[in-house]
């Protein structure tokens, strides 16, 4: 199952991707209530959408982003009918993907 839940609509020959991404995005910095201990950094480190094989949107994140972030944008040249990806790396090296078709 995927990570990232994503919408594209297109008004008047711009669209507008909606994503909710499901990621825990912990700073490093808080501690586990139960041992004390730091719970270390994970968090989203790019973002890239892609339309047709041209990055619309390149969006290099930190560990500041809340847990499960949401992420709306517009852009413009895409039509009804195309299909666009959102994808996504951690510090980790985690990684998903997800495609939306332009409505």
């Amino acid at each position: 199952m995927s990570s990232i839940k994503m919408r594209a609509s297109n008004k008047d020959g711009v669209t507008t991707i909606k994503a909710l991404i499901s990621h825990a995005m912990e700073t490093g910095t808080r501690k586990d209530k139960k041992t004390g201990n730091k719970i270390p950094a994970h968090f989203i480190q790019e973002v890239v959408c892609e339309h047709k094989g041209n990055k619309v949107l390149t969006a290099n994140w930190g560990a500041a982003i809340s847990k499960n972030p949401y992420l709306s944008f517009r852009f413009s040249g895409a039509a009804s009918g195309d299909t666009v990806k959102l994808s996504w790396v951690d510090n980790k090296g985690g990684k998903d993907s997800a495609e939306a078709t332009v409505k």
